[in-house]
């Protein structure tokens, strides 16, 4: 049997501040539940697609931001962006209890939750939690001429629930 592709839906993005040690904190609510998340497509009508990033500020620490791309093609009933060149797919299987140590990405690529869900951990508390359909770029690379510092630099990421996380990541 062949699995029927991933939907991409609206749906909603979790965030969290967190200042307690990892081993000690509660799941988070999972994506879309009641928690003061917010859209994840623009509420314009269709005009815009919001893209969320994980990137590295000036000061070499991961940050979460949104911006918005356009969707200038297609029909009032199927608005599309410009294409976007990719570098490559991969897929991943990350079984329940996967958690990663903090790094940071080698190439900058779009990470969709295919199934279960992700939660990316920032070095200053922040947290996300992404379910099946939603998406993030990830570009939070070492900055030029730096050395990796587990204290400073990156985020580390988890399979949340009782379902194995799977992923697609996109190069950009």
């Amino acid at each position: 049997m062949v699995a029927s592709p991933p939907r991409f839906e609206r749906s909603t993005v979790t965030e969290s501040k967190r200042t307690e040690p990892a081993e000690h904190r509660a799941a988070p609510k999972p994506a879309g539940a009641p928690s003061g998340g917010r859209p994840a497509y623009s509420s314009d009508g269709g005009q815009t697609f919001t893209q969320v990033v994980l990137f590295t500020d000036t000061d070499g620490r991961a940050r979460f931001r949104e911006q918005a791309i356009a969707l200038p093609e297609g029909t009032p009933s199927s608005m599309l962006s410009a294409l976007v060149p990719s570098g490559g797919l991969q897929l991943r299987h990350s079984p329940v209890g996967f958690r990663s140590s903090f790094h940071v990405t080698t190439t900058p690529q779009w990470v969709f939750i295919l199934s279960g869900q992700m939660e990316i951990n920032l070095q200053d508390g922040t947290s996300r939690v992404f379910g099946p359909g939603q998406h993030f770029y990830s570009d939070d690379t070492l900055p030029a001429g730096a050395t990796f510092d587990a204290a400073v630099h990156g985020h580390w990421s988890r399979q949340l629930g009782n379902e194995p996380l799977v992923t697609a990541f996109v190069r950009s």
